[in-house]
């Protein structure tokens, strides 16, 4: 492009361009930039009452900005000169940063494009891989208000995501405070049993101390899965583990201290508190006490072991294609996790999981198109009147997506709901028994909830319909992060 063509695209040619600048501009990890006095004062009222307020500023050829580093100025640069930045510049490492910087400006645009950038790679790009480190950024250099849209969404989204499975090095303790702050006592999604939500903060809390804490403590408490392991071994008679003391005991209690008033002693079964909690002594005694005079005047309580909305964790045992609730014309394999439609399969037959879905919670299980066929359907069905040799969704107790990226029940559709399904695609069935609704997840982008599906049934199973040479696999939920 020649000079000239474009104004936006001339002035890109000034950012941090030493040549044309009159100005240095120091960041935080100690990077110089440079830029043009007049167009950052014309674009920024900041920088006007900065570069031309008769003081020092206004004669000297430098200025810094010890709280920016060089990632989000270069940015705040980029859009000042041109108007816009590029997708591309803001990445998990500096977007906090970049929209702390916006807001520093009192750039509102800006603000917002980072914001919709964030929302749109929260869901595509960040939700694999960084929402521990984004959530304790953001805890560190934002201001944790209500309306905070960076915050509202982190939070939601490791909800979701079991705690034991976020290494300790992720999320900071300011950051696990936030999490169980927001969501004590609220009607959220959540995922992790509050055991293991006890656990995390116990380790964490001992990892701010020392080492020999850590180590110490990753011993003395078993995850959910293994403690209950370890008692049908027999192995702990009643679940007492060989105890060994604590290094710097109250300093882990001292830092767990400010995550024990966002934990839920009452969710966590007595036997585990009795013979694993209280013997470590970093929880205050009269939260103890209080939950035994609870459990006391309470033997028949059904409180739920995880707050908010229970995320409920289907295990493989519990995800397992039953022969006797499966029409003749498919056959099942690799010990119930695989069903495969035989050649004289011409029709539409269906198979479901003998797991029955019940109770106000959220139940997620992902389905593997391993072979595909001419449609094949994904969803839920409930057992009565259900005819298993015909397709789910032409009956009135069936709910599937199918391939064709439609969804069917009743033989009505809602046509255009996702993209259609390929070989290899893994659907995601969120199943919100909360709400009675249904949404789906296909390859790792997640769909709204069918908007006719608003009233299911109390009692549901996992379902598919398929037709040779489909087949396909069960598994439970794989979150990764």
């Amino acid at each position: 492009m020649t000079r000239g063509d474009s104004l936006k695209e001339d002035l890109r040619l000034l950012i941090n361009n030493k040549m044309y600048s009159d100005i240095e501009i120091s960041c935080e990890d100690e990077k110089i930039l440079y830029g043009c006095r007049a167009i950052l004062a014309a674009r920024s009222e900041m920088f006007n009452k900065l570069l031309y307020n008769g003081m020092k500023e206004s004669i000297e050829t430098k200025i810094s900005f010890p709280e920016i580093n060089s990632s989000s100025m270069e940015i705040i640069l980029e859009y000042l000169y041109t108007g816009s930045i590029k997708e591309e510049t803001l990445t998990k490492d500096n977007i906090i940063e970049t929209f702390n910087a916006a807001d520093y400006f009192h750039l509102l645009d800006l603000r917002k494009s980072v914001e919709n950038i964030f929302i749109n790679n929260l869901k595509e790009n960040y939700a694999n891989s960084c929402l521990p480190e984004l959530l304790s950024k953001v805890v560190k250099t934002m201001s944790l208000t209500e309306d905070n849209i960076f915050l509202d969404l982190l939070i939601k989204a490791i909800s979701a995501i079991p705690l034991n499975t976020i290494e300790f090095d992720r999320l900071s303790i300011e950051g696990l405070k936030c999490l169980l702050s927001y969501t004590h006592d609220k009607e959220i999604p959540f995922v992790t049993p509050e055991y293991e939500v006890f656990r995390y903060s116990a380790i964490l809390a001992a990892k701010q101390v020392s080492n020999d804490a850590y180590h110490t403590i990753m011993k003395q408490l078993p995850t959910l899965e293994q403690s209950e392991q370890m008692e049908q071994l027999s192995h702990l008679n009643s679940l007492q583990v060989e105890k060994k003391l604590i290094a710097d005991n109250q300093k882990v209690a001292s830092e767990l201290e400010h995550l024990v008033e966002f934990i839920n002693f009452k969710r966590i079964e007595g036997r585990i508190l009795v013979n694993i909690i209280e013997p470590l002594e970093i929880t205050p005694n009269e939260v103890i006490l209080d939950v035994y005079r609870h459990n006391t005047l309470s033997i028949n309580s059904d409180s739920n072991d995880i707050r908010g909305i229970p995320i409920y964790r289907l295990n493989d045992s519990d995800l397992v294609f039953d022969e006797s609730v499966c029409s003749s014309k498919l056959t099942i394999e690799d010990g119930g996790k695989v069903v495969q439609a035989s050649a004289n399969c011409v029709k539409h037959q269906s198979a479901r999981i003998n797991m029955l879905l019940e109770n106000k919670r959220i139940f997620e299980w992902d389905v593997i198109v391993e072979k595909n066929c001419r449609f094949i359907y994904i969803g839920v069905c409930s057992s009565e009147n259900f005819n298993y040799e015909g397709f789910a969704g032409s009956q009135p107790t069936g709910w599937v997506v199918g391939s064709c990226g439609s969804c069917c029940n009743s033989g009505v559709w809602t046509n255009n709901y996702c993209p259609s399904l390929k070989d290899g695609t893994k659907i995601t069935v969120h199943l919100n028994m909360y709400k009675s609704t249904c949404a789906f997840t296909i390859n790792g982008i997640k769909y709204r909830e069918v908007p006719s599906w608003n009233n299911l049934p109390s009692r549901l199973y996992p379902v598919v319909s398929l037709l040779y040479p489909g087949r396909l696999r069960i598994q439970p939920h794989q979150k990764e992060i």
